[in-house]
């Protein structure tokens, strides 16, 4: 019998970081609501004192959306691959949700952290504003 341990899954997802214990936010637009567990680093502890905040996204590759945040974050351990649902940066004020898995090239991207639902909402074409902020 195998037995998949917390690391196993998190390795799965591309995740190379513990999440935040009590760092959850909501991502809302036009198209629905998702909430998320944050990444513990330091990229994800200043997107939290941005908050709340609003962004213009556009699709990008039908892998992602991204959109620029009104100031960078810190930067952070980047690391290659994604999955479904994973919150990061490509530079260091250029946010993205990937709604698919994947890899992008080096230098990777900063993990903010992962969509704890359904991301297929941020899957169809066309730009789309979303307000982030802290989950209650």
């Amino acid at each position: 019998m195998i037995v998949a341990t917390l690391a196993t899954i998190v390795a799965i997802l591309g995740l190379t970081g513990p999440l935040m214990a009590k760092e959850r936010i909501l991502i809302s637009s036009e198209w629905g609501k998702v909430t998320a567990d944050l990444a513990d680093n330091d990229a994800a502890r200043s997107l939290v004192r941005m908050l709340p905040v609003t962004i213009q996204m556009r699709d990008h590759l039908r892998q992602e959306k991204t959109g620029n945040l009104p100031a960078p974050l810190q930067e952070s351990v980047r690391q290659t691959r994604f999955s479904k649902g994973t919150l990061g940066l490509w530079t260091s004020d250029h946010f993205v949700i990937y709604y698919s898995d994947g890899q992008v090239p080096q230098p990777g991207i900063i993990i903010l952290g992962q969509v704890a639902g359904d991301v297929s909402m941020f899957d169809q074409p066309g730009s789309v504003t979303v307000r982030i902020e802290r989950a209650q």
